[in-house]
């Protein structure tokens, strides 16, 4: 059970923003790697393919952290979780810091999977309860900011390393330890908000459970949460080869920027759906995304790096619209003992739409190119936003 007067028993502890400072550092490491994937291949040698399955593998390591660990929070507490989150993004980064090649760049990504999996249930019911009364819908922005602050901060600090510095594949992993490191010292002081936490129980595997009372809002707002990381997949995954094959962009650090620009535009989409309200919210983020993947199909048209920013920014203000609605009334509907796996729930089916349409991509990319892949991954993204927006519409929450 949640200790709700853990907030206001922690006195001069760190509280929720202290929380939300964790979960951008714990997903940043798990973007890191972004810009680098070109690099890789001219290293290791792998073809377009290879860097889409080495991205699936990461997500799958998030789904099944997910689905076996997604609720483990809310037993042995939030802190103890955090703290092994962190433990693996730490061994995420000695893998890419070894350079061993194609097997240590696939472990590196599965561990980094884990601690993504780990932390999306954990840190965001960490950011919730550690707000006091006052501070709850401040707290909720604060948990989905850092999440996709944290994942577009990633690509954006290793580009920058990668182009100006002479250490492009170790120096963005030491600076990921060190913020580790931090993360660490800051979870260690951050009061526990589970009450009588168990000391390591079994796991119990829970699947996609999610309570009979949620139902009637999770089916929404995971839809839409899926349309939105399908977008999210294609920057993050492909979009520095888009970059270098289709619009002759080979800076790292514009790379970095372009991937970084989707997740801030994110950030400020989350910022708009309180005053939005969740019934608009949900169906107006989905409107949003297809106006943004026009923009980024008609960038890969006309070669353009302007249009693809504008399809960035408006495909993830989609997103965050989206993706902040659907995630506070899902929180807000769960039972205090089921909010972690509920949480977790939620983000296997976000991450399944970060993952799959991406390998379809990949896939797709060996028979007809990259160019005329991302078209068609488009059109297929275009289509389930757009059912996903009226679904919303049609069967939108009660609560603003």
């Amino acid at each position: 059970m949640v200790h709700e007067d853990a907030a206001r028993a922690a006195g001069g502890r760190p509280g929720y923003a202290a929380a939300a400072v964790v979960f951008a550092i714990g997903m940043a490491g798990t973007t890191l790697p972004t810009p680098l994937y070109g690099l890789y291949q001219e290293e290791i040698g792998f073809s377009e393919l290879m860097v889409t399955v080495v991205f699936a593998v990461y997500a799958v390591a998030v789904i099944s952290v997910l689905l076996v660990a997604g609720n483990y929070s809310d037993k042995v507490g939030r802190r103890p979780v955090l703290l092994c989150a962190m433990a693996l993004s730490a061994a995420s980064a000695g893998c890419f810091l070894l350079e061993g090649g194609l097997p240590l760049l696939f472990a590196g990504r599965v561990l980094s999977g884990g601690a993504a999996g780990l932390l999306s249930g954990a840190a965001t019911a960490a950011v919730i309860e550690l707000a006091r009364p006052g501070q709850k819908a401040r707290a909720g922005f604060a948990a989905t900011a850092a999440n996709m602050g944290g994942l577009g901060c990633g690509p954006l600090l290793s580009g920058l390393l990668a182009q100006y510095t002479p250490w492009p594949l170790s120096l963005p992993f030491w600076v990921h330890l060190a913020l580790v490191a931090v993360a660490c010292a800051l979870t260690w002081r951050l009061p526990e908000t589970v009450s009588q936490p168990r000391r390591w129980p079994a796991l119990e595997p829970q699947g996609i459970r999610v309570p009979p009372e949620v139902k009637s809002v999770f089916v929404p707002a995971a839809l839409a949460a899926f349309a939105g990381f399908a977008l999210l997949g294609l920057f993050t995954a492909v979009a520095p080869s888009f970059a270098a094959q289709t619009l002759g962009v080979h800076n790292l650090a514009v790379t970095g920027a372009v991937v970084f620009s989707v997740f801030c535009a994110s950030t400020i989409g989350q910022s708009l759906a309180p005053r939005i309200g969740a019934r608009r919210a949900l169906p107006l983020g989905c409107g949003i995304l297809v106006v943004g993947l026009l923009l980024v199909a008609s960038s890969l048209l006309a070669k353009s790096l302007p249009l693809l920013i504008l399809g960035a920014l408006g495909g993830g203000i989609g997103q965050g619209l989206a993706f902040r609605a659907g995630l506070t009334t899902v929180s807000e509907a769960a039972p205090d003992t089921h909010r972690g796996g509920t949480i977790s729930a939620f983000f296997v089916v976000a991450y399944t739409g970060i993952s799959v349409p991406v390998v379809g991509v990949g896939a797709l990319a060996t028979w007809l190119g990259l160019r005329d892949a991302g078209l068609v991954f488009t059109v297929c993204v275009i289509l389930l936003a757009a059912g996903a927006g009226t679904y919303a519409l049609l069967r939108a929450p009660a609560q603003a």
